[in-house]
């Protein structure tokens, strides 16, 4: 896989909320940190996602905030 995207972090999908439109992934990066993608439904079923499946959350923005306490 070749993607353009800098920011490509591997994760299992933690859980699949199915929408009626779109479906929302929940996935576990190493350490336990969670990412949430908002796809659509169709993508989610192209891709066959479901629990425990290894995946990568690959992050194209031309903006990433950054915060501090």
């Amino acid at each position: 896989m070749k993607v353009s995207a800098r920011n490509v972090i591997r994760g299992k999908v933690k859980k699949v909320t199915t929408g009626v439109v779109n479906d929302e992934i929940i996935v576990e990066l190493p350490g336990g940190t969670e990412v949430v993608s908002i796809i659509t439904k169709t993508s989610a079923e192209r891709l066959g996602l479901k629990p425990g499946q290894d995946v990568y959350a690959i992050i194209k923005a031309s903006n990433v905030m950054i915060g501090v306490d």
